[in-house]
């Protein structure tokens, strides 16, 4: 039976429902920080429409805040935002029917939040309704970034420099991160990949997190080579293996 709209859509809110309390410190770091940059509020909510993407957005206001070139942002944010080239690339045969209208939103929508939400529910539950879940997952991300980027632009200003909202940023990864490593292929993929955009936090422009992410895709992908070549040794044909 074919799951509706609306039932997605809510499975989709209901499953990124604990991730957006993260998500509002996160926000309201990037409003305030923007402020603080010297950008204007309308500045600060144009970059978070236009951009929204929690750590691009982090990097292009520090480089403004230093007055760096556009075209030196502009580049940062691309980069910054490749791995999202292999997220679309990954979810992009659970959308292929769709037509052009909402690929564009969703590909508009796109966030590691969402792509990893989605991604774990159509393996497990090849009867979801992807767009439906997609979109409940993404679209109260897109609002309640958008609103807490304006609340912290507002009275950013104002948050006590001692509470240490930028705390919530990788917890919110984290709570992504560890549901979804449940092999030795996703294991050693973490492993590598955090592994790598830890120590490359000092590469210009924020090109630790891109390494890291080819990094752990890799591990990733020859782990699982190792894995198939270990069952594949241990079957019918393989040592202790045979027909009877």
């Amino acid at each position: 039976m074919t799951q509706s709209a609306r039932d997605a859509f809510l499975a989709g809110a209901r499953a990124v429902a604990p991730i957006i309390v993260g998500i509002v410190p996160f926000g309201l770091v990037a409003g305030a920080a923007a402020v603080d940059a010297g950008l204007t509020l309308l500045d600060a909510v144009g970059l978070s429409v236009v951009v929204f993407a929690g750590a691009s957005q982090l990097a292009a206001i520090g480089l403004l805040g230093d007055g760096a070139p556009l075209a030196l942002v502009v580049v940062t944010v691309l980069v910054i935002n490749l791995r999202l080239v292999m997220y679309s690339a990954s979810i992009a045969p659970e959308l292929l029917d769709e037509p052009r209208r909402w690929r564009t939103l969703e590909a508009y929508l796109l966030t590691d939040q969402a792509y990893a939400l989605s991604v774990t529910r159509f393996e497990r539950d090849p009867g979801t309704n992807r767009r439906w879940f997609y979109l409940g997952a993404a679209a109260p991300l897109w609002g309640v970034w958008q609103v807490c980027t304006v609340v912290g632009a507002v009275v950013g200003a104002r948050v006590p420099a001692w509470l240490p909202l930028d705390f919530a940023v990788p917890l919110t990864f984290l709570a992504l991160l560890v549901p979804a490593v449940e092999g030795q292929a996703t294991g050693a993929a973490a492993a590598v990949g955090g592994g790598v955009a830890t120590v490359g936090v000092g590469l210009p422009l924020e090109a630790g997190l891109m390494v890291g992410a080819i990094a752990g895709v890799l591990a990733g992908v020859l782990a699982e080579g190792v894995v198939g070549a270990d069952a594949a040794g241990t079957g019918d044909d393989g040592p202790g293996g045979g027909h009877a």
